[in-house]
């Protein structure tokens, strides 16, 4: 048997990996194991390891390691003992493949400890990008630490070439997140109304924003963001932001909106199928998460993209992009709450694949090259890379 052992560590990356392991688990010749670790295991963002356990799955491993923190050192400090305990974890389990997703910072933890103990890794969602948080850097540095890659779309799977990765470790299998679109595990609209105690026939607006992590000071973007919230009349839905150095100051800025407005609501943590559920009966989704990349194109969703934290990733049409500027986030709401709008993204494609990633991830993993074989990893010449132009003399 092959044992994988996987890793999530928040909301954020579970939706995306629960279908690959929902695959993987039930694959011959495959010993699959969870750990969960990070906010899973934080009352503050709402115990979340209780919907992995919801949707089906054991949990193997409780890796204790969130610093209860608003602040880059917490998050360095979280890298730091998440590194401690996975090794003993490793030392003890010693899984035969290791399977990460995303660019959450926690996972620079479990890749740097298996390059230590000399365990493959396979790495899900790479070749993306997002230039505008630390999420970039995390996602490049866990390609290079990778041995196996799963991206979501043609255009990562190129960037992860020119970086010189060898073809054959390269997968274009789609986003793990639009298996569930597909297959239809979003809850009912009647559910979502009834859950979420939304009047009939009224269209909600999805706010989810997260920390940008390169900005040194965080109200740089958020302040001009709720300065234009303001002045919307419209009902808001709030989602708790990431676990990121001044997710606090947001949650408070959003609590203190909702006390403010009658049809405004935040909620520590939506199950996926209902947060699936939401969007599908939602009117648009603004701010500047990932979800309103990858998921609300799969839905022809609307959405109202604020700022840089997103920059740099793939667009799909039912997408208005706007700084962070009061004046032109007003004028983007207008904009994706058209219903004109809404009308024109009928029949709309989008890059992030067909609804079977899991499946193909799966069908991969049970059938992987010797471990020695995954391990050296070899470097495409460099002749062989595409050229790009020398920018050094740029002024």
């Amino acid at each position: 048997m092959k044992k994988i052992l996987a890793l999530s560590t928040s909301r954020a990356d579970w939706g995306h990996l629960s279908s690959p392991l929902r695959h993987l688990r039930d694959t011959p010749g495959l010993e699959v194991s969870l750990a969960a670790l990070g906010a899973h295991l934080s009352p503050e963002f709402g115990v979340t390891v209780d919907e992995i356990i919801a949707d089906g799955f054991e949990v193997h491993h409780r890796v204790e390691c969130l610093l209860s923190s608003d602040t880059a050192q917490g998050m360095a400090k979280t890298i730091g003992l998440a590194t401690l305990s996975l090794s003993d974890l490793f030392a003890t389990e010693c899984p035969d493949l290791l399977l990460l997703i995303a660019d959450r910072y926690e996972m620079l933890a479990p890749a740097s400890v298996a390059l230590a103990h000399g365990i493959p890794i396979a790495h899900i969602e790479g070749g993306e990008v997002s230039e505008g948080a630390i999420d970039h850097a995390v996602r490049q540095s866990l390609t290079a630490m990778s041995h196996i890659h799963f991206v979501p779309t043609a255009t990562a799977r190129k960037r992860l070439l020119a970086a010189g990765e060898e073809p054959w470790r390269i997968h274009q299998v789609g986003a793990p997140s639009i298996d569930h679109l597909i297959a239809g595990d979003s809850a009912s609209e009647e559910d979502v109304r009834s859950t979420l105690e939304l009047d009939p026939g009224v269209a909600p607006v999805v706010v989810a924003w997260h920390p940008t992590t390169l900005d040194g000071d965080i109200a740089r973007e958020t302040n001009p963001f709720f300065e234009a919230l303001e002045e919307v009349d419209l009902p808001l839905i709030f989602c708790f932001p990431n676990a990121d150095a001044g997710s606090r100051e947001i949650r408070d800025r959003a609590r203190a909106y909702c006390d403010r407005k009658d049809s405004a609501t935040m909620h520590v943590n939506l199950p996926h199928h209902l947060y699936w559920g939401l969007l599908g009966c939602a009117r648009a989704i603004i701010g500047n998460s990932s979800s309103g990349i990858m998921e609300a194109p799969a839905l022809a969703l609307p959405c109202l993209n604020v700022g840089r934290r997103q920059q740099g990733r793939e667009r799909s049409r039912c997408i208005v992009d706007v700084a962070a500027d009061k004046n032109a986030i007003r004028s983007g709401l207008e904009i994706v709450c058209d219903p004109g709008f809404r009308s024109s993204l009928e029949g709309m494609t989008h890059a992030y694949g067909d609804g079977r990633a899991g499946e193909r991830i799966a069908a991969i993993l049970a059938d992987l090259p010797e471990k020695e074989d995954l391990l050296l990893k070899r470097a495409i010449p460099a002749d062989l890379i595409p050229q790009v132009p020398d920018w050094s003399s740029r002024s």
